[in-house]
């Protein structure tokens, strides 16, 4: 009984339930509408047959007079479903015709009758339960002041009009009973739907962001907020994930710096002599400085993450970026040997913000140049621009050792560092924050070798992948 309960009260079935009220109503109406025209319609064809009767017997009674009259009227009267025809004196009293007696006061009036009366037959008082019947007539008063009466019986109209009703009223039970049936099945499947999506929303509440909302895939407003849910999760999952490694990797990641800036604090606390104690303070503000970078990176990862910059999206002349960039760095790259080289399209715009997307040229610059240099690959480090129909890409190339194919996904993980690359400075949130400017752009970061055939110096291609500006 609960289950009906919380039936009627979802949406849909309330929905339901005032479309079969509204259905019900003009149904209804359409009823009485159908009933009215038809009667009227074969009221209107009875009084024109009526008015021919009228207009011939008048006819008859100009051409041969009174007799003429008589036997026309007799003759018409004993056809099958003759019309009534009453002759009537002046007073009103029946002198002849079909009819036994009609309503009082009828005969007294001339031309059509304003409303239906009643009549006896001849037949009434033997073979009819029923002895009172309708008709409507049309009285005309002849010169020597009889008066005839020519009409027709409404039984047949009004038996029309209640076999169209009972027809309409059947069709009208049979959609009832079959929009309730429907009306039931829409509530049972939407409720269904619901209760699954409950669900998954309480498993979700009580931790489980892998749960997604069911999608039926019939493509309908269910299955469209159970996707937008779905990627909202997703989401939420995602930053879930990266702050619980952002704080695994902030515990252990951070510990050796901080220990390092303790121990340092202790050196300068502990020497006597006036430029250890100096060095030691230097090597301190090395530290923080390093640990303010580390932290300044985190938070702009996170202000990538959130989109609280996305507003801030405009058409960037990224040829002009990339250009000024290799300007800037080509002294950097000669002080360790290292070539600058760029091959930029001139003219490539995108929709971006400026400053992320230089910090993360930046950040790929500096990783090429770190790891590039002293290597026996290539001593030269390429920038290439290039547009297609759907896509703009920006790679930046060294000749370096290279990522092993199996480890790329982590490196662009925050604090993943790899083994070899743990003698160098760096935090290990240059390509964590990378990628997190390129899922803000809608793009994504693809890594791939420089030189495969090459054995010991791979070297490394990074590309970031932009989605072309709409016009």
């Amino acid at each position: 009984m609960s289950r009906f309960r919380v039936l009627f009260k979802s949406t849909a079935v309330r929905l339901s339930a005032l479309y079969i009220l509204l259905f019900a109503l003009c149904a209804a109406t359409l009823v009485f509408y159908v009933t009215a025209m038809s009667e009227r319609l074969l009221t209107g064809q009875i009084r024109d047959a009526v008015q021919q009767e009228v207009n011939q017997v008048k006819r008859a009674y100009d051409i041969g007079g009174l007799n003429l009259l008589l036997r026309t009227m007799e003759r018409r009267a004993r056809q099958p479903g003759a019309n009534l025809y009453v002759i009537a004196g002046p007073s009103g009293d029946i002198l002849a015709g079909n009819v036994a007696s009609v309503q009082p006061g009828v005969l007294g009036q001339a031309g059509w009758t304003e409303l239906p009366f009643t009549y006896e037959r001849y037949t009434d008082a033997t073979n009819d339960p029923e002895r009172r019947h309708l008709a409507i007539a049309n009285i005309f008063i002849l010169d020597n002041g009889l008066r005839i009466l020519i009409g027709r019986d409404l039984g047949e109209p009004e038996r029309f009009r209640l076999l169209v009703r009972q027809a309409l009223m059947l069709a009208l039970a049979i959609m009832g009973v079959g929009a309730l049936v429907i009306w039931f099945g829409i509530g049972r499947n939407a409720l269904k739907r619901i209760d699954r999506m409950t669900d998954a929303s309480r498993k979700i509440m009580a931790g489980d962001l892998s749960q997604r909302l069911p999608v039926g895939g019939s493509g309908d407003e269910f299955d469209r907020m159970s996707a937008s849910l779905n990627a909202m999760l997703g989401r939420i999952e995602k930053l879930n994930e990266g702050l619980r490694q952002v704080s695994d990797n902030i515990a252990h990641d951070l510990k050796t710096p901080l220990t390092r800036l303790r121990n340092k604090a202790a050196e300068a606390v502990d020497n006597g002599d006036s430029e250890g104690r100096r060095v030691a303070l230097e090597g301190i503000i090395g530290e923080s400085d390093q640990l303010i970078r580390t932290f300044n990176a985190l938070l702009m990862i996170s202000r990538v993450e959130a989109g609280s910059v996305a507003a801030e999206m405009t058409a960037v002349d990224l040829s002009s970026i990339v250009a000024d960039t290799a300007e800037l760095y080509e002294p950097a790259a000669e002080e360790v040997g290292l070539a600058l080289t760029a091959d930029i399209e001139p003219d490539v715009e995108v929709q971006g913000n400026r400053e992320l997307i230089g910090q993360a040229l930046f950040n790929l610059i500096d990783n090429a140049l770190k790891y590039a240099a002293g290597c026996r690959g290539e001593p030269a480090v390429t920038f290439k621009l290039s547009r297609t129909h759907d896509a703009v890409m920006l790679a930046v190339a060294d000749h370096g050792p290279g990522i092993p194919a199996h480890q790329r996904a982590d490196v662009i993980k925050r604090f993943f560092r790899l083994d070899e690359s743990r003698s160098k400075p760096g935090t290990g949130l240059g390509l964590a924050l990378v990628e997190a400017v390129m899922e803000l752009h809608g793009g994504r970061l693809e890594l791939s070798d420089t030189d495969p055939e090459h054995s010991d110096a791979k070297g490394l291609t990074v590309t970031m992948i932009f989605p072309t500006q709409k016009q």
